[in-house]
């Protein structure tokens, strides 16, 4: 035979009788030859677990945890060793792993369970799961950073320390108490207003750490953003000590992400406070996971499977048997849905505390202002409102709050109040700053001397005014005075006691040194406008985050709304001034049972190309038989220029709530995974309990 045809022959596959039987695949001196790897592979028809076989020569490395790399359709791929196995299931000769790719056991049973339930509570695949829960590894990290934990010797907090900040709150010392006994409560907390020295929640989220750390049990704090966990850092120090806390945020950097990932993963760090990166910590015995205004959009994953950082660790929280903690100045409808439902405890503080450490709020055109200035109830800026700012600037700073950045966002026609349009391209116009003309916001096109369609007149009103309008109007109003904006993409942290004006949109409120005088709270009808589910839990929860900066009412702390109906017994409106979020939570969610609507009921929302999307909804009424007593669907509607959008929702009638949730879980699954093995055309997104389900 020559040498060609022998290459030729071998090249032909063995016949199913000279097949090797499963837990044959391997060198006799491997006890536990099969390995159940999870591939990291964006494809929702792969979600599964395949068997591998484990060298000889891997046998040491190739534990459960580790990250390997594997052969599979052809070309290699990450992937992690879920678990080692005598027998294989798969008939036939295994695959050898082809490496691994560090020795360092990353993804701990804990955290693949709870991964495991993420995904399939969000209809996802285990993959894309670990991708954020895994950061990616960092090899001189990994070398760098210490293998045995330092003791600590840093002495326990004293016990009043920590029981200081929850004295107004009449069920906070049961709350410290069980946490400290290793129990595992799960509250809801409605946190009072407060900002001076360093804010009230730090103080009280850093005493619930300490009451969990003395039971020898780890921590988990998640918070919106960096300063956020600048201050919850600071109030940790004063109450633990420096040093006995690790920070884990994504702007960190590859190698100090993993460095300080590691640090908890070997144990030398028991305590981990972040932004949603530190959702997934893998904390030795973990006791606590509390969550910092779970309203915040930051909180909500933009990648697949879309999971929100409250639904991790609630799952964390089930799964270890630990207390669960979710605080803010007001409680969202899923959280209060939960206390509903007894899963979690409401705490929070009596109104008569609740009023006392508050500011006082005033809405612009209602009581006597109408005799006073005739365009109380439609100025933007009315008197009442110059009048706080003017009589805060002797005592300190004054905070304005803007829902939109920019300077002038929308034009239309001051004659006949037509919207001016973009004459190329149709697009929305701005004015982009001060003394300059109007312009497309697509195009850039100059619009200044453009003729209303309608009227023919070129003379211009602006009809949304952002921070820089704003700060331009203001400033030149108290010319003596400090200016400051704050907004995304440059966010001030801090300001001092020292008379200022800042001007900052919603989530960019920096704290002030001993809180702020006065608060303004602008176009209050742009937030209560939003065309959103939530828009009005969600406007209160923007507006109590600057009015939770405010001095309280007895140091002169003052907050004024503006732009809002007057008298109108709007229910945010109305929160906000008696300071009851509990109040609007619970009429809230009266009216979602009604009509069952989330979080009474579970939604998914499926959006992408025309023809895309109803290929799905034919998919799913002719082979994935939808059961209309569980799931009902909605659509498809228009979405954006040319796209549908599909919405399906639970049907919680009868009792059959859990039921729907898994229909509505399989049918999305299935939908993915069908569109995955098919290669079906088009552009198409799954969303499984959206942020909203307004377009």
């Amino acid at each position: 035979m020559t040498a060609s045809s022998g290459e030729q022959l071998a090249l032909v596959p063995p016949t199913p009788s000279r097949q090797r039987p499963a837990g044959e695949n391997a060198a006799p001196e491997v006890a536990d030859p099969v390995a159940d790897v999870v591939i990291d592979t964006p494809l929702a028809h792969l979600d599964r677990v395949f068997e591998y076989a484990v060298p000889a020569a891997l046998d040491e490395t190739a534990v459960p945890g580790v990250r390997v790399r594997v052969r599979f359709a052809g070309r290699d791929h990450d992937g992690f060793l879920l678990e080692r196995r005598a027998n294989a299931q798969h008939v036939g000769t295994l695959t050898p792993l082809r490496r691994v790719v560090s020795p360092e056991p990353v993804l701990t049973p804990h955290i693949h369970r709870v991964a495991r339930r993420v995904a399939d509570h969000y209809a996802g695949t285990l993959a894309d799961v670990l991708r954020l829960a895994v950061p990616p590894r960092h090899a001189r990290a990994e070398r760098s950073t210490p293998e045995a934990a330092p003791a600590s010797e840093e002495p326990a907090p004293e016990p009043e320390r920590i029981h200081s900040p929850w004295q107004p709150y009449p069920a906070g010392e049961a709350l410290l108490r069980r946490l400290a006994d290793g129990e595992g409560p799960w509250a809801s907390v409605l946190a009072l207003p407060g900002s001076a020295p360093r804010p009230r929640w730090a103080a009280e989220v850093g005493a619930l750490v300490a009451a969990a750390s003395s039971a020898g049990r780890g921590s988990v704090v998640v918070v919106p953003d960096h300063r956020d966990v600048e201050r919850l850092g600071a109030a940790l120090d004063a109450l633990l000590g420096v040093g006995r806390h690790v920070k884990l945020t994504a702007d960190q950097g590859p190698e100090a992400r993993y460095r300080s990932w590691l640090s908890v993963l070997r144990g030398q760090q028991r305590v981990v406070i972040g932004t949603r990166a530190a959702a997934y910590a893998p904390v030795h015995e973990p006791g606590l996971f509390v969550l910092w205004d779970d309203g915040d959009d930051l909180h909500r994953e933009p990648r697949s499977p879309y999971p929100h950082t409250r639904e991790v660790l609630r799952l964390r929280a089930e799964d270890a048997g630990a207390g669960l903690v979710v605080s803010g100045y007001v409680r969202t409808a899923e959280v209060g849905w939960w206390v509903r439902g007894e899963r979690m405890h409401s705490v929070h503080a009596p109104g008569d505390v609740v009023r006392a450490a508050g500011p006082r709020v005033e809405v612009a055109g209602e009581g006597y202002e109408p005799s006073r200035d005739a365009a109380a109830q439609s100025a933007r800026l009315p008197s009442l409102a110059w009048r706080a700012v003017s009589e805060g600037l002797q005592r300190g700073p004054v905070l304005v709050q803007v829902p939109r950045r920019g300077y002038v966002m929308g034009l239309s026609c001051l004659q006949c109040r037509t919207r001016v349009r973009c004459p190329s391209c149709h697009g929305p116009t701005e004015v982009a700053g001060h003394q300059r003309g109007a312009r497309c916001r697509w195009c850039d096109t100059d619009v200044t001397a453009v003729p209303c369609p309608a009227c023919g007149s070129t003379r211009r009103r602006a009809d949304n005014a952002g921070d820089e309008r704003t700060a331009y109007e203001i400033g030149r109003a108290f010319a003596q005075v400090p200016v400051m904006t704050s907004r995304s993409g440059h966010v001030l942290d801090t300001v001092d006691a020292r008379p200022a004006i800042v001007v900052a949109t919603p989530g960019a409120e920096p704290a002030a040194a001993e809180g702020y005088a006065a608060v303004l709270l602008l176009d209050g009808w742009a937030l209560l406008g939003r065309a959103g589910l939530d828009a009005p839990v969600e406007s209160l929860r923007r507006w109590s985050a600057a009015a939770g900066l405010a001095r309280p009412a007895e140091d002169g702390g003052r907050v004024v709304l503006c732009g809002v109906p007057a008298h109108a017994g709007l229910r945010p409106i109305e929160a906000l001034v008696r300071w009851d979020p509990q109040w609007l939570v619970d009429s809230e969610l009266h009216e979602r049972e009604e009509i069952g609507l989330p979080p009474v009921s579970r939604a998914a929302v499926i959006t992408g190309d025309a023809a895309a999307v109803r290929e799905v909804e034919r998919h799913l009424h002719d082979h994935d038989h939808l059961d209309p007593a569980l799931v009902g669907a909605s659509g498809p509607a228009p979405a954006g220029e040319d796209g549908l959008r599909l919405v399906l929702r639970t049907l919680s009638a009868h009792g059959e709530a859990a039921a729907g949730s898994r229909e509505l879980r399989r049918l999305v699954r299935g939908e993915r995974a069908h569109r995955s093995a098919t290669k079906a055309p088009g552009q198409v997104s799954m969303v499984v309990d959206p942020a909203d389900l307004a377009p």
